[in-house]
C-alpha cells in the first residue's frame, strides 16, 4: 500500500523512483485540481475550470519540478508543455505547436537521462520534432526507410539501444519492427493484419472547408479506389464522443464503405478535441440546431459545391454522438440526406442527461457546461429543441436504428422512442437490438450481422453494392437481433406504472423455506469468454428473521460473500453486507428508505434511496423471496425491488409461464419457469426455474448490465 484513496482522487502521479508525488481530481464546478502529495498530506497547487485542462506528464529529475501539459489562462489556447515548480507554482513554457494549429500530442523522454527526445503533434497528419541529436539521426533514418506514414516508438529496451517501431498509414493498420540503433538493422516482428489486401484499399486525404461563420473546419475524405472524385454517393461519418477527434490513418469502417463504392467523409466539427480549447468550447451547447451540427451540414454542402458528392446520394452514419448527429441531420436538415444509420445514438438529450448513471456523478457538471442542465428552465427548452425526437415529423429519409440492450450510456429507451415516433408517422425505419451488447458491439458475430444489415441498407437507398451471400451463423444472428417495429413500446406508456410503485407486496409464506445448504455451479459468459464459480448458499432461521449467506469462489480471485437478513413476516429485507475483493457494500432497509455505503479502494460513496412503498430484496435474495410466493401456473404479481447497480427502485412484473423440464448437474426436474420483466424499460430480465414442491431454485439466467461487462450469468444446482 502506497497511499489510501479517501479524498476522491481520480488519478495519481508517480515519479521515476516510484514515489507518489501528485494527484488530480474533479472539482464541484466541473474543473480539475492538481494536488501535491507530501506524506499523508495533500495540497492544491494547480487548478483549471471546466473549459480548460491540465495534467502532469512526468517529474523532473531535480525533485522540485514537473512537466505539465496545460492550456490554462485567458491568453492560452493550445495545450502546451510547461516546467512547473511544485512548491512555488511558477511555470516555464517548454513547447507548443510550432505551426500554431493543435494541442501537444505528447513528449518522448529518455528513461536514462530524463531529457526530452521529441515532441509529437497531430494536425492533418502526425508531426514529430526531435529535440536531441542522436535521436534525430535515428528517427530520420527510420523515416527514410519507411517513407510517408505514421511512425511511433512503442517500446524501448532498458539501455534504449533497441526500439520497437510501429508504422501505419491509411491503407495499413500497423506493422511492428525491431530497430537496432547501433547496427542500423530493421527486422519485421509482426503485421497486425497480415491478410489484409492493402493494395485494394483507398487513400484517406486531409480536407479543410470553411463553415458558414468563416471558421475553418478540418476533416478527412476517402474516395473509393479507382474512382474519380466526381458525383459520388457519400456517407458522412461524424465521430462519437463528441469530445474526441478523427485522425489520419487506417480505419476499418472507412475502408468497408469505400469498398462498397461510397466516399467517406469524417468531419472534426467544433467541439472536437485536439485543436485548442477555443475550438473545443465553441461546441458548448451547440448540439443539433447549433454549430456542431451546422459544421456537418456545411461539410455536406462543401462536397456538393465541389462536385464530389451526388446531392441525391448523401447518407449519414455514426455511433454514440455520431448516432445523435445522424438523427439530428435527418430531423433538422432532411433535404440533405437520402438515408441514415444511427448506432446507439440518443434521440432526446433531456432523457439522456437524466439517465446518467450514478458512477458518472463527478462528470455531471461537465455535461451541464458542455451540453446543458435539464433542471435549468432555459436550458431545458433549448435541449428539447435540439432533440431529434421532438422533430421526428421532419424525418423523411429511411433510417436504420441500432442499439445494445445493456447500454448504460445511451439507454435502449433512446432508440425505442425514435423508432416508435417514426412508426406512428408511417416512416421507413428498421431496428436492430442486440440483447447481449452495450455501448457498441463487442461480439464478432453481432458486429458482422450489423455490418451486413448496414451493407444491405445503404445499397438499397444509395447507388452501391453489397455482399448478399453470408454464413448461416451471421444470417441467423441478424434475424435474431432484428426487431419487428410493431412490437416496440415506450416505457412511458406502461399502464399503471405510478400505481405499481405503491402497491402492497405479495404475501410470501415462510413455510416454503427450508434451512440448509445448497451448492451451485455458476457460469459468467462475457464477450466470448467464460468464467466459472462455485457458489455455496446457506439459509438459517434466527428468531423473527432468516439469514441467507452466499459464498462464491472463482479460481484466481478472492472469495465473494453476500449476507442478507430478511424478516420472516413478509420477507422484507433488513440489511445486506457484500464483500467482493476491494469492494464492500453495506445496506440497511426500512419502510421509508434504503441507506448504506459502497467502499472501494478507500473511497466511500453513500447510498440513500427514499421509498414510496415497501420493497423486496435484490439479486439472489430476491430469488429466495420469489420462491416463497404462492406460485402456480399463470401466477402473476407486481412488486418493487432495489437495483444496486443503478441505485434505483425498479418496478418488476413476475409471471409463472409454465411447467418445464429442466436438467441441471443435480438431476432432471419438472419446474416452474418464472420470468421477470422491468415495467419501466419493458425489458425481460432474470428467468428462474423453481421446484414446485420444495421451492428449491434449480436454475437461474440473468443478463448483466453493460457497466458490469454485459453477458449472461447462468447458475445451476449441483447438490443439496
Amino acid at each position: 500500500m502506497l497511499v489510501e484513496n479517501d479524498e476522491g482522487i481520480a488519478g495519481w502521479n508517480i515519479d521515476q523512483q516510484g514515489n507518489v508525488r501528485a494527484a488530480s481530481r474533479q472539482t464541484d464546478d466541473g474543473g480539475t485540481e492538481i494536488l501535491r502529495v507530501d506524506s499523508d498530506e495533500m495540497e492544491r497547487i494547480y487548478y483549471t475550470t471546466a473549459e480548460e485542462n491540465a495534467g502532469i506528464a512526468r517529474f523532473h529529475e531535480d525533485g522540485t519540478h514537473a512537466y505539465m501539459v496545460t492550456n490554462r489562462g485567458d491568453d492560452v489556447d493550445l495545450s502546451r508543455l510547461v516546467l512547473f515548480n511544485l512548491k512555488t507554482g511558477e511555470k516555464e513554457e517548454i513547447a507548443s505547436d510550432p505551426e500554431g494549429e493543435v494541442d501537444l500530442g505528447g513528449a518522448i523522454f529518455s528513461n536514462i537521462t530524463n531529457e526530452i527526445l521529441a515532441f509529437v503533434y497531430v494536425g492533418d497528419r502526425q508531426r514529430v520534432y526531435p529535440q536531441q541529436d542522436e535521436f534525430a539521426r535515428d528517427y530520420e533514418f527510420l523515416v527514410d526507410e519507411f517513407g510517408d506514414l505514421n511512425l511511433s516508438i512503442s517500446s524501448r529496451t532498458y539501455d534504449e539501444r533497441t526500439w520497437l517501431v510501429s508504422v501505419s498509414k491509411d491503407v495499413n493498420p500497423s506493422s511492428v519492427y525491431t530497430f537496432d540503433r547501433d547496427s542500423r538493422e530493421i527486422s519485421l516482428l509482426y503485421e497486425s493484419r497480415p491478410d489484409l489486401p492493402s493494395k485494394y484499399l483507398a487513400e484517406m486525404k486531409p480536407v479543410r472547408f470553411t463553415a458558414r461563420d468563416g471558421l475553418e473546419i478540418p476533416g478527412y475524405l476517402t474516395i473509393p479506389k479507382g474512382m474519380d472524385p466526381e458525383n459520388l454517393p457519400v456517407v458522412i461519418n461524424p465521430h462519437g464522443g463528441p469530445w474526441a477527434r478523427d485522425t489520419w490513418g487506417y480505419r476499418a469502417e472507412t475502408q468497408f464503405l469505400a469498398n462498397r463504392g461510397y466516399a467517406d467523409f469524417q468531419i472534426n466539427f467544433r467541439g472536437s478535441t485536439g485543436f485548442g480549447k477555443e475550438f473545443l468550447n465553441l461546441g458548448n451547447k451547440e448540439w443539433g440546431t447549433g454549430y456542431m451540427q451546422h459544421d456537418i451540414t456545411d461539410g455536406v454542402k462543401y462536397l456538393i459545391d465541389e462536385g464530389i458528392a451526388d446531392p441525391d446520394q448523401v447518407a449519414i452514419y455514426g455511433g454514440s454522438y455520431g448516432g445523435y448527429a445522424t438523427l439530428a441531420g435527418l430531423a433538422f436538415t432532411p433535404e440533405l440526406y437520402a438515408a441514415g444509420v444511427s448506432f446507439v445514438g440518443p434521440s432526446n438529450i433531456i432523457t439522456l442527461l437524466e439517465s446518467i448513471p450514478p458512477y458518472w456523478a463527478p462528470m455531471i457538471k461537465m455535461f451541464h457546461t458542455r451540453v446543458g442542465d435539464p433542471d435549468d428552465e432555459e436550458d431545458r427548452q433549448r435541449l428539447k429543441e435540439q432533440s431529434p425526437l421532438f422533430a421526428a415529423e421532419n424525418i423523411t429519409a429511411p433510417l436504420l436504428v441500432v442499439q445494445g440492450a445493456n447500454d448504460p450510456r445511451v439507454p435502449q429507451a433512446e432508440s425505442d422512442q425514435i423508432v416508435v415516433a417514426l412508426r406512428e408517422l408511417d416512416r421507413d425505419v428498421e431496428y436492430i437490438v442486440a440483447p447481449d451488447e452495450g455501448h457498441g458491439f463487442v461480439g464478432e458475430t453481432n458486429r458482422l450481422a450489423f455490418y451486413t444489415a448496414m451493407d444491405r441498407f445503404f445499397a438499397t437507398h444509395l447507388i452501391g453494392r453489397w455482399q448478399e451471400d453470408m454464413p448461416d451463423e451471421i444470417r441467423e444472428t441478424l434475424e435474431r437481433i432484428t426487431v419487428d417495429i410493431e412490437t416496440v413500446e415506450l416505457p412511458e406508456e406502461v399502464a399503471g406504472l405510478d400505481e405499481a410503485r405503491i402497491i402492497p407486496l405479495p404475501d410470501p409464506d415462510i413455510a416454503h423455506m427450508r434451512e440448509g445448504e445448497k451448492n451451485y455451479k455458476t457460469t459468467l459468459s462475457v464477450g466470448g469468454q467464460q468464467m466459472e464459480a462455485q457458489v455455496k448458499q446457506k439459509i438459517s432461521f434466527e428468531d423473527d428473521r432468516l439469514l441467507m449467506v452466499e459464498l462464491a469462489e472463482i479460481p484466481g480471485m478472492e472469495t465473494t460473500s453476500d449476507s442478507v437478513y430478511i424478516k420472516k413476516d413478509g420477507f422484507l429485507p433488513i440489511s445486506r453486507q457484500l464483500h467482493q475483493g476491494p469492494i464492500s457494500i453495506s445496506l440497511s432497509f426500512s419502510d421509508e428508505k434504503i441507506e448504506g455505503t459502497i467502499d472501494q479502494a478507500g473511497q466511500t460513496m453513500p447510498i440513500e434511496q427514499e421509498l414510496e412503498s415497501s420493497i423486496f430484496a435484490s439479486d439472489r435474495a430476491l430469488h429466495l423471496t420469489v420462491s416463497a410466493l404462492p406460485l402456480h401456473e399463470e401466477y402473476q404479481t407486481t412488486f418493487c425491488t432495489f437495483n444496486l447497480m443503478s441505485q434505483q427502485v425498479k418496478v418488476m412484473q413476475l409471471e409463472v409461464k409454465d411447467l418445464e423440464e429442466v436438467e441441471v448437474p443435480a438431476g432432471e426436474f419438472t419446474a416452474y419457469r418464472v420470468e421477470f420483466k422491468d415495467m419501466e424499460s419493458g425489458e425481460n430480465g432474470t428467468v428462474l426455474w423453481i421446484d414446485p414442491e420444495d421451492r428449491t431454485i434449480l436454475k437461474s439466467e440473468t443478463q448483466l448490465p453493460a457497466q458490469m461487462g454485459g453477458g449472461q450469468v447462468v447458475s445451476e444446482l449441483e447438490s443439496l
